[in-house]
């Protein structure tokens, strides 16, 4: 399926599975961090199928239904502080070894007029800190976006301050990526090599979403 990347004056990226072979490294992260603070293997399992169900939301609405729904706690901010501490201590060393998508500096090269920029449902400060360390960061010019602010909050905020730019795409691989992307305007391509989310054929097929394997196949 070809993709007339000529036409966008903007390019979106979210990071884990797109950018990042991450998704597993995060996935390892929620349960070592759940069973790091006391819980079952059935406890911190749930906490994993709860992420998966919604990926590309942030960790922190994660945590807080964890605590509250699985582990019949009250949520209060020192006890989310806990759980985003551990997890973010957890999830560092992974993303410091996961591979980087093939193709994405050719991508970059073809497309130099273009502006790019990662929305992220992790952590701001922890992909702008990776990303330096990756030496990617200067690949994104138009800035590296995160939470605590949610998907559609940045779309929102950047398009109000010129920062994204129409036509604009953006590549994701979550359901939550598509429905946002749909909400801020911006056509939207699924990136199928890397994604965790179980049903996304039938998805992708129901919502008449143009689907690639990776990065590397706008270049091919």
């Amino acid at each position: 399926m070809s993709i007339e990347l000529e036409k966008y004056k903007t390019i979106v990226f979210d990071c884990d599975g797109v950018v990042l072979d991450s998704n597993i490294t995060k996935i390892d992260s929620y349960f070592r961090t759940a069973k790091k603070l006391g819980a079952t293997d059935a406890q911190a399992q749930a906490l994993v199928d709860h992420h998966v169900e919604f990926g590309g939301i942030s960790r922190y609405p994660k945590f807080v239904w964890y605590i509250e729904e699985i582990l019949k706690q009250e949520a209060t901010p020192d006890l989310v502080q806990e759980y985003l501490e551990a997890f973010s201590l957890a999830v560092t060393k992974g993303l410091l070894r996961c591979k980087i998508a093939d193709g994405l500096h050719e991508l970059r090269l073809a497309t130099l007029d273009t502006k790019w920029l990662i929305v992220s449902g992790g952590d701001q400060q922890e992909i702008r800190a990776l990303f330096e360390k990756r030496e990617i960061a200067d690949l994104f010019d138009s800035g590296l976006f995160g939470s605590p602010d949610n998907k559609d909050t940045i779309l929102a905020r950047e398009k109000e301050n010129g920062n994204i730019v129409f036509p604009a795409l953006f590549i994701g691989d979550s359901k939550y990526d598509y429905q946002s992307s749909a909400r801020a305007g911006l056509d939207f391509v699924f990136l199928s090599d890397w994604t965790d989310v179980p049903d996304w054929e039938s998805f992708t097929k129901e919502h008449q979403i143009k689907v690639l394997r990776n990065i590397n196949a706008f270049i091919k």
